[in-house]
């Protein structure tokens, strides 16, 4: 939920930056059309089922999950969390999945991908909201961040 999101970011003195929308911004072309910026830019969050975890993996939205990427890293299948668990699993609905405010055991990854723009935006708990942060904020401020990995490919691969 946003006011949670929005209470995470008071810590980091960012929680004015979240942007809000009278439109959908649920879904990488919905974001980009909503922020009037390239689908790269958007941080979409996918939620995974890793063993008895959670974990959300942080990438840009001209990227998917590589699937052999995903198992060197990981040491198992790519296996997203089912879209009607997202909410009680993560803490955010699908379409406002992001890395914070989220439910204590869920990990928290970012994609390299991140690391090509200057600055990306992730959605903040609601299906029409989001906050433009560089790679850096982005780590800074994502609760129970594990690490930077490499884990997709070009959409159009």
């Amino acid at each position: 939920m946003i006011e949670n999101v929005r209470d995470y970011l008071k810590k980091f003195g960012v929680e004015n930056k979240i942007l809000e929308f009278d439109l959908s911004s649920a879904t990488v072309e919905l974001a980009a059309k909503a922020l009037n910026t390239s689908e790269g830019r958007i941080a979409k969050s996918m939620a995974f089922i890793q063993g008895e975890n959670v974990a959300i993996i942080v990438m840009t939205g001209d990227v998917k999950i590589d699937n052999s990427k995903y198992k060197a890293e990981f040491h198992t299948k790519a296996k997203m969390v089912p879209y009607d668990a997202v909410e009680d699993l993560v803490g955010h609905a699908a379409g406002g999945v992001c890395p914070f405010a989220i439910k204590e055991n869920v990990l928290v990854y970012l994609d390299n991908s991140l690391k090509k723009y200057a600055t990306i935006f992730p959605a903040c708990g609601s299906s029409n909201s989001a906050i433009e942060l560089t790679a850096e904020e982005l780590e800074k401020y994502s609760q129970n961040f594990s690490g930077w990995i490499d884990v997709t490919k070009d959409i159009t691969e």
